[in-house]
Formats: C-alpha cells, structure tokens, sequence
C-alpha cells in the first residue's frame, strides 16, 4: 500500500498562515506557581524558629506545668547577665519599666496584662527581684517567670 501526501503549489498556503493569528491559550499552566510556593514554604518553616520573642538568652530549666498561651503576644521583659533590661527587643532603663509597660498595656487595651519574665541563668536574683518589683510597682499582677523544660524527666 502507498501513501499519498497532497503537496500545496505554490505559495497559496503560506501566505494564509502568516496573516492568520493564533487563538488565545485558555489553560494555565500553574507549575511556577506551586513552584515559587513550595520555595516560599520551605523559607518559612526555617525562619519560624528564628522569630523568638525578645533578646536571646539562656533560659534557666525548672519542672513545672506549661502556662495556657495568651491569645496576643504577652509583653516579654529580658534580663542578660550583666544586668541589662529589655522589653521585647528594645533596651530599657530599671527606673523606666513601669512607665513604659503602662504605655504598652493601655495601647493594648489590656487591664489585666500578662507579663513574663525571661532571666538568663547567669543573671543574679537581686537583679531579678528589682525588675519584678518594679513590674508591681507599675501595678500589674500577673507576672510569670519563663523557663525552659528540665531536661531528663
């Protein structure tokens, strides 16, 4: 059997093609879409742990039961070993606490403002005992002590 291929002569066909334009593409191809958010994943998951609320320290470890987590970010007052005082990531006087949690908890429109305490383990009690009483002085009582969890039980 043979098989027959209808040759066009002459430039007839071609000159159809070209003034002929193509129909629009009505599918979409996703593919860098979920591309670009797989990579956007990827890059969250690693920088989450990076987020942690206020000035890297080394927490002290202590048994105990975990607190019930607020549902807005508590206000966080960091103490480092050698004595410097900040809230969230901001440097802060000892005699300006109470003034400045004041200020946050009214923009907050917080009357019973949680606040939690993060010491370094190599921070001294005095030094402690100064923060939290000037945190009672500015008239909030809910003050919490973070740790980490005791390792080995």
């Amino acid at each position: 059997m043979g098989a027959s291929l209808k040759m066009n002569s002459g430039g007839g066909g071609s000159r159809r093609r070209r003034g002929r334009r193509s129909a629009p593409m009505s599918e979409i191809n996703v593919t860098p879409f979920v591309d670009v958010m797989l990579v956007l994943l990827i890059i969250f998951m690693v920088a989450a742990p990076l987020l942690q609320v206020g000035v890297p320290i080394e927490l002290p470890q202590a048994k105990g039961k975990q607190l019930e987590q607020p549902k807005q970010e508590p206000l966080a007052i960091s103490v480092k070993s050698n004595g410097d005082v900040y809230i969230g990531e901001t440097a802060v006087k000892l005699e300006e606490i109470a003034a400045k949690l004041k200020a946050i908890a009214q923009n907050r429109k917080g009357d019973e403002e949680p606040i939690y305490v993060r010491g370094d383990k190599g921070t001294t009690y005095g030094v402690i005992m100064k923060v939290m009483g000037r945190i009672s002085a500015g008239g909030f009582k809910k003050v919490s002590l973070v740790t980490e969890a005791e390792d080995g039980g």
